[in-house]
């Protein structure tokens, strides 16, 4: 089963998708830590990002380490540990520059699709970002579109950083502007064909995740309910 779970910054879709796969025994993928790894190696190797020809070359050549353990946040990148790095602020700061290239978007989907096949034969797996649902992985067997008002998102991007670590400028860069600049290449605030849209602003991150399995048992036993 591939459950794929998009929406805006802040969310809660890493939160939630990372709840799902271990309610669930499934594999699980945080998109968005690729793109920030790929950001991490960019800035590492001096480039300037507006050139999106040696952006993409970077995203070509860089050796990403993702775990899909949903208990084990894990990230690499040309062997060096990011998984705390990828949280800086510079980071979040540049990402958007990065995730719009649309050469690297393409190689990043390439091997986006290559763990979801990867995880296929030990059950499934949870998949959050922008797109997965239009175009990542278009037959999912569940899409779910996770939405919240701009206060509930800033308020709980602002619970997952260190006390004092961004500034209120920094903390709306990170949710309002780099959601309009992802919008230019990704409809995430659509609804894909077949998706249920939940809006977790006024629910816990427990009741959105009671939700979402109930919606992906229901849609595991869909087929052998029409066969029988």
């Amino acid at each position: 089963m591939i459950i794929a779970v998009d929406g805006p910054s802040g969310s809660g879709k890493s939160s939630t998708a990372r709840g799902v796969a271990t309610r669930l025994g499934l594999s699980y993928l945080d998109t968005g830590a690729m793109y920030r790894a790929v950001t991490w190696s960019v800035l590492e190797h001096g480039l300037d990002l507006t050139d999106v020809t040696a952006v993409a070359e970077r995203a070509r050549a860089v050796d990403l380490g993702i775990s899909t353990d949903p208990g084990l946040a894990h990230f690499t990148a040309d062997g060096s540990d990011v998984t705390e790095a990828i949280r800086d602020p510079r980071i979040s700061e540049n990402v958007s520059k990065v995730a719009t290239n649309l050469d690297v978007r393409k190689e990043l989907i390439r091997r986006q699709r290559e763990i979801i096949d990867a995880a296929q034969p030990g059950g499934g797996i949870v998949v959050e970002g922008r797109d997965i649902a239009t175009v990542v992985a278009t037959d999912a067997e569940l899409k779910v579109l996770l939405t919240a008002d701009q206060e509930a998102r800033m308020a709980r991007r602002k619970a997952e950083l260190a006390a004092g670590s961004v500034t209120a400028e920094q903390l709306r860069d990170q949710i309002v502007r780099r959601d309009a600049d992802d919008a230019t290449v990704s409809q995430f605030e659509v609804a894909s064909d077949g998706a249920v849209t939940i809006d977790s602003t006024h629910l816990t991150l427990e009741e959105v995740v009671d939700v979402i399995s109930r919606l992906a048992k229901e849609a595991e036993a869909a087929p052998r309910d029409q066969e029988s």
